[in-house]
């Protein structure tokens, strides 16, 4: 082998040799566990949204038509009436139909109106809505409910499942005598951000939350008789840490 054979070994030599000690797995003398942990909680929507559709119709047959105008008028007097906020009563969509009277020419042009309303309290719909022509009502339902503080509830269930999962680990090493130590590498597995999901679909979590104060908003009105809907929040997470 000549010199500059050997010097080009030595140097391949070399940068193989550092680059099996980058692929090096961290700590790989420190004695670890690994444990997964997991929390969630339960919120009562503060936001609920209901979706409202009115139509036009004839007070006779195919005489004295109800204009939307006027529908909307009742339904925009009963939403200020309950004090909701002007931002939270909005129109979605409109549409029509020719209406028709056998096979003859269409008589007139229905109208229809939808209109997004968000809410916070279950009673005052059946305020607002009974202030409103009962014929021109098409229809009333919950297109989705949501809770204004979600953001932070997640945020609060992601530390509580990296607690849940120190605490496992703590009172498994207790068992042998050993002490946890510091969080050398964490990783989300995954959950619920917040959309309602049937029960069944959960595993059972280290920790448990219930929200009162989420609660609070919708005590104010007279409880129904069958509670609203929860949304779940839940998380998983996976922890190694330190053995003292």
């Amino acid at each position: 082998m000549n010199v500059f054979s050997g010097i080009l070994f030595a140097g391949l030599y070399l940068i193989s040799t550092a680059a099996q000690a980058q692929v090096q797995p961290s700590f790989p003398n420190m004695k670890k566990i690994e444990v997964t942990g997991s929390a969630e909680m339960e919120v009562i929507p503060d936001e609920i949204y209901f979706s409202i559709s009115l139509r036009e119709y004839f007070k006779d047959k195919d005489k004295n038509k109800v204009e939307i105008t006027e529908l909307e008028k009742q339904l925009q007097a009963a939403v200020n009436a309950a004090g909701v906020p002007k931002d939270n009563f909005q129109i979605e969509n409109i549409s029509g139909y020719r209406y028709w009277a056998g096979r003859k020419k269409p008589v007139d042009f229905l109208e229809s109106k939808r209109y997004v309303l968000k809410m916070n309290n279950l009673a005052k719909v059946d305020e607002i809505m009974s202030k409103v022509d009962a014929k021109g009502i098409e229809y009333v339902n919950i297109s989705r409910y949501e809770h204004s503080k979600i953001e932070q509830f997640r945020k609060d269930i992601k530390t509580k499942a990296l607690q849940a999962a120190k605490d496992k680990a703590a009172y498994l090493l207790q068992g042998i005598g050993e002490q946890v130590g510091g969080v050398l590498e964490i990783q989300e597995l995954g959950g619920n951000d917040g959309y309602p999901i049937p029960y069944p679909m959960y595993r059972e979590s280290n920790q448990m939350m219930m929200s009162k104060a989420a609660g609070d908003v919708m005590e104010q009105a007279a409880e129904p008789e069958i509670d609203f809907r929860k949304i779940k929040i839940r998380y998983e997470v996976r922890a190694v840490f330190a053995i003292k």
